[in-house]
């Protein structure tokens, strides 16, 4: 695949409808055009600080004023209206996807989803110790130092899918 977009979202608590930060990533031509990274106020508003402080460090003071998905989706979808979304173990993100847009009441356009955790199971099958993101992006010579956060997440996903899809 040469042109796709990479998503990767981060979730306030257990709620797939708690999105609280999206990074996107943009290729066309196998380069990467564009970077977008926002929070986003999430729905329902409370967070498990084991779940989300310990793990990508945003809180409710991060996200308190940050605006509500259907804004942040309107600047997103024009930028990704003609392209397959890809991201690391795609079931998460898909069903995160599509749980805020029937919270907001939004139309879900059906994106094409492919997942990077299932293409580096194929590929490399047993000559990985696992197939984290972090693995496979070490695998594929990307070095994810910022684990955890979206754009940086989105950023090692849209390296693996360059690699193998």
């Amino acid at each position: 695949m040469k042109n796709f977009a990479a998503i990767d979202f981060e979730t306030a608590n257990y709620c797939r409808t708690s999105v609280c930060s999206v990074g996107i990533v943009i290729v066309r031509e196998g380069e990467i055009a564009e970077k977008f990274y926002r929070l986003i106020h999430p729905e329902p508003s409370w967070y498990v600080k084991r779940f989300t402080e310990e793990i990508h460090g945003i809180s409710r003071a991060d996200t308190d004023n940050a605006p509500i998905f259907p804004d942040v989706w309107a600047e997103i979808a024009p930028k990704i209206a003609d392209l397959p979304l890809v991201a690391h173990n795609s079931p998460f993100d898909e069903g995160c996807l599509r749980a805020v847009h029937r919270a907001y009441q939004m139309d879900y356009p059906e994106y094409e989803f492919h997942c990077t955790c299932r293409a580096s199971r194929r590929v490399f099958g047993n000559t990985l110790s696992n197939h984290q993101l972090h693995t496979v992006a070490a695998h594929c010579g990307f070095d994810l130092t910022q684990h955890h956060h979206a754009l940086a997440d989105a950023e090692a996903c849209a390296w693996i899918a360059r690699e193998i899809l």
